[in-house]
C-alpha cells in the first residue's frame, strides 16, 4: 500500500514562493513511480500541474510553466513543487499523487493516478 503526505502549504503574498512535499510510503523503489502535483480551488475541479513520470520526463500545465518546478528525491521518496512568482489564481488545495504505471509518461490526467495524499493548502494574500 502507498501512502503519501503532503506538506508545505500556507499563506503567501502574491508574488512570493513556498515549496510543496510529498513524502511517500511504498513497497517498491520510488523511481518506479510516477508523481504529480494537482489543485483544487472552491467550486472548480480538480486540475494538473505538474508530473514527473519514471522515465524523467516532465509535464506542466501551461498555467504555471515557467514559475513552478517539480522535482523528486528518490532516496528520500519524496517529490517537490517549488512554486515561485505566486498569483491569486494559483489559491487552492494541492494534492500529490503517485502511480506505478506499466509504461513511463508524464500524465496530467487524475485518472492516471491511483494513490492520493489528502492535501496541503496555499492560499495567497495581496
Amino acid at each position: 500500500q502507498v501512502q503519501l503526505v503532503e506538506s508545505g502549504g500556507g499563506s503567501v503574498q502574491a508574488g512570493g514562493s513556498l515549496r510543496l512535499s510529498c513524502v511517500a510510503s511504498t513497497p517498491y523503489p520510488y523511481h518506479e513511480y510516477t508523481v504529480g502535483w494537482f489543485r483544487q480551488a472552491p467550486g472548480l475541479q480538480r486540475e494538473g500541474v505538474a508530473s514527473l513520470a519514471c522515465d524523467g520526463s516532465i509535464t506542466y500545465a501551461d498555467s504555471v510553466k515557467g514559475r513552478f518546478t517539480i522535482s523528486r528525491d528518490n532516496g528520500k521518496k519524496t517529490h517537490y513543487l517549488q512554486m515561485n512568482s505566486l498569483e491569486p489564481g494559483d489559491a487552492a488545495m494541492y494534492y500529490c499523487a503517485a502511480i506505478r504505471p506499466l509504461v513511463c509518461r508524464a500524465t496530467m490526467s487524475a485518472a492516471d493516478f491511483r494513490w492520493w495524499g489528502r492535501g496541503t493548502q496555499v492560499t495567497l494574500s495581496s
